[in-house]
Formats: structure tokens, C-alpha cells, sequence
């Protein structure tokens, strides 16, 4: 049923569940559209927590009342058995009120957004009338579903969504067709050092620069069960790397550890929780994946403690092809690692100084980290020309820049190529015969969705992507990082990785047969696109410039500190060391026409001078800390 001119659309999240990002991008989209969209405050959200007690039914069902609602959605990721209660509990007592739309009451539709099998289940008992939402719908799809028509959908969303269901009809065509399925292994040999302990990415992307250039492929390889032996699940994981090696799709196999192995390798675990990964606790056990996983080349994760040393011993036993560390993350602040901010990034330096003797590449496995935490598109750019300028001061000669797109996964296609130009611009300008840069585009972590068909299609669309970042240079991407189309349902085993990377490889040269017979526009020339990408090299060279003329001695660790602590890179999401790190959190983001802006407590977008302004007046006080560090 079509949403009335005069609707009013309304959210509610349990307090419990601390996901917003997709109310928001949702109540963005609505009011772009011309609605009203009502948020539940604090005392909703804990009343929906437990909606079974009775005052607390009474409480949400007098705020639709007072605010005249007509449209309802409840976001809850968390327990789907409980999510299916609550829904039950929530209809059952719309429907005991004479409130729902049949009964000649105001609710006009009722949506959920949550965990796969919980939407089923809810679709399912409330026979179709809850329309629900998994993650992953495009613009047309969420408000189609929300039942706007499409008279009142601005014609910059309509264009934003344009780009995005035409590549998910090439993605369908691809998938359906079959044809990728066709698509043989390539022959990447051929040169002297070839599978051998002095091979390098290097070596690897310069003999396969060749027309066609098909783009050399890494992805990321992790089998581990609890209810497996440690040693059983690495005896699994070297088999999936003998059959990986042995097809031939794979380039770069990197290696899925698991959180003991990058926290405390070399130690006795005892009793503690593996985390996911293969637990590989040895040198000797780095060695055996190297000789089974020939001639890949080999990466893996850096560790969260005792940096430099695990570093050195990556290049000793696997030989690894490009290193890379967090900069800002994998520490106190998210959990990941016992170190806090400052010592973190006094071991990332001294590590990267390693790396530059070692001439291995590097890199920063950083923006998409700001970006987890509510970062805005600004941030995103400026965290990863940081990031490549340390490395370049530090002396590494190779950067490979990874770009994770679809991040949040409410991003427009169109903003992720401004976003994507925009930091591929800025960090590109530090090239010189000294420093290469490389880029490594992605699908969101997110992204897909959990049916296996419509993942596949969504990674044919997202390798299109990749294309029109720079669609006239058929060696770029040069590498892809391949993300499974399982991601979202269960784990990648080595048929599922090598189906992805024949869907990837296909989808793009399918894509760029399409261009050069202009069946698909020209993305280069698309102005809505071009300002977008100004507008975001602008603010972040505002920041930047902010930083360097403020920071005392911004590429060192001292600096990388205050630029964070200080509130140069605003993270609303940041849930670790708040306290010491509040003025990181002060600025709240939004989605804004498919892309992320900081707003202030209007929700009305701020300039980045403000931003700029903000961090200044906080650096003396941060720097301050130094003195009880030493």
C-alpha cells in the first residue's frame, strides 16, 4: 500500500542493540523524500526491550497515538528468536487495539529490519503484512518496500539509484547466463622467480601486465571449528591451500589467523577462546602453509603484540608479499590487542621502518576501520593519505591502498566513486620515482546478502564498481580483493572462493566489453559524480592542512596520537577508552544523499573548517599526556 503525502514514518531500536546505521540511512532517505520520520527516544527504545510487560505495550502504543504515526519499523539485530517474540508481541497488540489499517486504524504498514532467519520467520507468521528488511537493499528496493511512490522520489536519488540497478542487471545477466562459469585460470608464470622464496607482488603484477590485463587476485582464507583440534584445523587449512594452489584462480592467498595467533603467538593458549581463524601457534606451521600453498603468494594478518618480531617473522617463513598493520586500530580501542593507542603506534612505526629495509610493500588496513565506527567519507580519505604518508616518510617504496567499498553498505554507488577518486587522487599526489601506489578495491565486509543468488549478482554489480573508479585505465585495478559471495550465509570454502573469482574476473571483462561498445555511460563524465569527488578533496585538504600546520611532528606517534585524541578524524561509534579519547566522539554523522557528512546537534551538515576548529582548541590539553607516557 502507497505511503499518503501526510504519513508519518517512525523507528524504534531496543536499547539493547546498539546498530543505528540503518534507521538512519532509512529516516535519511524518507525525509529526502518529503516525510516526517519520528525516532524513538531513549524511554521508547528501553520500553521496547521488553514489550511483554504491559506498561510498557501501553507506553509505545500511546507515542504512535500522540505522534499520529502510520508507518512503524523496529530494527533489532540481535537474538532472532527474541526478535520473532517481540514482533509477535508488537502485532498482536496493534491488532488488539484496532490500530492496524484493516481495522480502520492509522498503522499503514509495519517494517523490520534484522538477522536473516529471524525476517523469515516474522514474514512468514505475519503472513507478508511486516515488511521486512535483511541488509543489502538498494534505494528503489527500501523505499518500494516502505511502499513510496515513485512521483515522490527526488531525481537525485532516482540517478543514484539508476547506477546501482543497472549494475545489479549486469550482475543478474552474468549469473543467469552462466557464462563466468566458463572463465579458465590464468597462467601467471613465466618469469625467473616464479612460486620461489625471492617472487615477489611486484614481480608477479609487472609480467602480467599484458592486454587483456586481468588484475592479479587475493582473498582471505580462514577455516576453524571449536570443535576441532588446533592441529586438525591447520591440517584443513593446508589442504584448502594445496586445492586453492592447485586451480589456479587465486594469486594471493591471505591468511585468516585466528586472534590467539595474532595476540599470543608462541605461547601456550591453555583454556583461552581461539576467536575464528586457523590457530597457527609455530614458525614451523607458517613453513608447512608456505611449501602447500606454492607458487601463491602469501600474506597474512600483523599481530597485536610484539609487532616488529612477528613482522620479521612473516618474511622468514612465508615469504609475505606485502605487510600490513592498523595504525589507530587492533589495540585497546576496539578490543583487538592488549596495547593502548600510543604504544600501538610507537610498534607500528618501528615496524614499517622493518618493512622499508625489507622493500616488501605495505598497507594500511585503516580507512574502513573509521568507517566501522561511523566515520564520514571525509574521514575515510583522510585517515588513508595519513596513513600513506607515514609510510612514504618511514621509507616504504610500495603502497597498496585498500579500498573498501560499499562501507556503510547504504552507500550510493555514485558516492563511493567520488569517495574512491577522491582518496585515489590525494594519495596518488605523494608519488614519485620513490613511491608507488597501488590500489585494492573491495566489497564491503556487509555487503552481500545471505541468498546465495542474489550475493553472486551483487558481486558481479560490485566488480563494475571497481571499473568505473577509473574507467579508462585497463591496468587499474591491478589487484581485487576478492570478497565470497557466502560471506553473509557461512564460511568461503575453496569451490565457493574460486566461483567468486571466476564471477569477479568475467564481470569485468564483460564490463569493459560493454563500455567499449558504449552499451553502459561513460562514469568519467558523470558531473554529478565530479563534484562529489571535489567537494571531498576540498574538506579533506582543509583537514589535512588543519593537521600539518597544528600537530607537532604529525608523521611520528606522538603525532598520529594527538591528531586522533584530539579530534581531527570524528569516530561517533568509538566504543573503547571514551573517556580518553572523548573529543574523538564529539561530532555525530549522518547519511546524506548516499554518502556519510558530520552533522551537528541539528542534524544540519557542518563545514570542515568547524571540524578543523574544533581539534585545534583541544591540542595543548592532549599533548599534555606525554609527559605522564614517558
Amino acid at each position: 500500500m502507497f505511503a499518503l503525502d501526510t504519513d508519518i514514518f517512525a523507528f524504534i531500536k531496543p536499547s539493547l542493540d546498539a546498530h543505528t546505521l540503518g534507521i538512519n540511512s532509512a529516516a535519511e532517505l524518507l525525509r529526502q523524500c518529503g516525510y516526517k520520520v519520528i525516532i524513538g527516544d531513549d524511554v521508547i527504545d528501553k520500553a521496547m526491550n521488553d514489550f511483554r510487560y504491559e506498561a510498557n505495550r501501553r507506553l509505545v502504543l500511546d507515542w504512535l497515538r500522540q505522534n499520529g504515526i502510520n508507518h512503524i519499523g523496529i530494527s533489532y539485530r540481535l537474538d532472532q528468536d527474541e526478535a520473532v517474540k517481540m514482533m509477535g508481541y508488537f502485532m498482536h497488540e496493534l491488532e488488539n487495539n484496532g490500530m492496524l489499517h484493516y481495522q480502520g486504524g492509522p498503522i499503514r504498514g509495519v517494517f523490520y529490519g534484522g538477522l536473516p532467519e529471524g525476517c523469515r520467520k516474522i514474514e512468514k507468521e505475519h503472513k507478508g503484512f511486516v515488511k521486512t528488511f535483511m541488509g543489502g537493499e538498494s534505494v528503489r528496493e527500501t523505499l518500494t518496500k516502505m511502499g513510496i511512490p515513485e512521483d515522490r522520489i527526488p531525481k537525485d536519488i532516482m540517478e543514484g539509484s539508476r547506477y546501482d540497478d543497472l549494475r545489479m542487471e549486469i550482475g543478474k545477466d552474468v549469473i543467469q547466463s552462466q557464462e563466468y562459469t566458463g572463465f579458465k585460470p590464468l597462467d601467471r608464470s613465466g618469469y625467473k622467480d616464479f612460486g620461489t622464496q625471492r617472487d615477489t607482488l611486484i614481480k608477479r603484477l609487472e609480467h602480467n601486465m599484458q592486454k587483456p590485463f586481468m588484475p592479479l587476485i587475493r582473498a582471505h582464507v580462514g577455516p576453524y571449528s571449536s570443535s576441532v583440534d588446533r592441529l586438525d584445523s591447520i591440517k584443513e587449512f593446508i589442504s584448502w591451500a594445496k586445492e586453492l594452489a592447485n586451480a589456479g584462480y587465486l594469486d594471493i592467498l591471505s591468511i585468516g589467523t585466528s586472534q590467539l595467533t595474532q595476540s599470543n603467538f608462541g605461547e601456550d593458549w591453555g583454556d583461552k577462546p581461539n576467536g575464528g581463524g586457523v590457530p597457527i601457534n609455530s614458525p614451523e606451521e607458517y613453513r608447512m602453509v608456505w611449501e602447500a600453498a606454492r607458487p601463491l603468494l602469501l600474506r597474512t594478518y600483523a599481530g597485536t603484540k610484539n609487532i616488529p618480531q612477528l613482522a620479521e617473522m612473516y618474511e622468514k617463513t612465508i615469504n609475505i608479499c606485502w605487510h600490513a598493520l592498523s595504525l589507530w586500530w587492533f589495540n585497546k580501542l576496539d578490543g583487538r590487542g592488549p596495547y593502548d593507542l600510543y604504544t600501538n603506534l610507537k610498534q607500528h612505526i618501528e615496524t614499517m621502518k622493518y618493512i622499508a629495509k625489507t622493500n616488501k610493500p605495505f598497507e594500511a588496513n585503516v580507512p574502513h576501520h573509521f568507517a566501522f565506527r561511523g566515520a564520514d567519507d571525509v574521514t575515510y580519505i583522510v585517515s588513508a593519505y595519513l596513513s600513506a604518508k607515514l609510510a612514504k616518510k618511514m621509507g616504504i617504496k610500495t603502497f597498496i591502498l585498500q579500498n573498501m567499498l560499499n562501507t556503510p553498505r547504504s552507500t550510493w554507488g555514485i558516492q563511493d566513486l567520488a569517495k574512491s577518486r577522491a582518496m585515489l587522487k590525494l594519495v596518488k599526489s605523494l608519488e614519485d620515482e620513490n613511491f608507488r601506489v597501488i590500489l585494492q578495491p573491495r566489497a564491503g565486509l556487509d555487503y552481500f546478502k545471505p541468498d546465495l543468488e542474489e550475493a553472486r549478482i551483487q558481486l558481479a554489480a560490485v566488480t563494475a564498481l571497481m571499473d568505473d573508479i577509473d574507467p579508462h585505465d585497463e591496468t587499474s585495478p591491478p589487484v581485487i580483493h576478492v570478497v565470497s559471495y557466502s560471506e553473509a550465509s557461512h564460511l568461503a570454502t575453496p569451490d565457493i572462493i574460486n566461483e567468486s573469482i571466476q564471477i569477479t574476473q568475467y564481470s569485468l571483462q564483460k564490463y569493459r566489453q560493454m563500455r567499449r561498445n558504449d552499451r553502459i555511460e561513460d562514469m568519467s563524465k558523470r558531473q554529478d559524480v565530479k563534484e562529489r569527488m571535489l567537494e571531498l578533496i576540498d574538506a579533506a585538504k582543509t583537514v589535512i592542512s588543519g593537521i600539518e600546520s597544528s600537530v607537532s611532528d604529525p608523521y611520528s606517534a606522538q603525532g598520529f596520537y594527538t591528531i586522533f585524541a584530539s579530534g581531527f578524524l570524528p569516530v561517533p561509534y568509538l566504543w573503547g577508552e571514551v573517556d580518553e579519547f572523548r573529543y574523538a566522539k564529539y561530532w555525530r554523522t549522518k547519511p546524506v544523499k548516499g554518502g556519510v557528512k558530520v552533522v551537528d546537534e541539528n542534524d544540519i551538515p557542518v563545514t570542515y573548517d568547524k571540524v578543523v576548529d574544533y581539534a585545534k582548541g583541544n591540542i595543548r590539553e592532549i599533548e599534555k599526556r606525554f609527559s605522564s607516557f614517558r
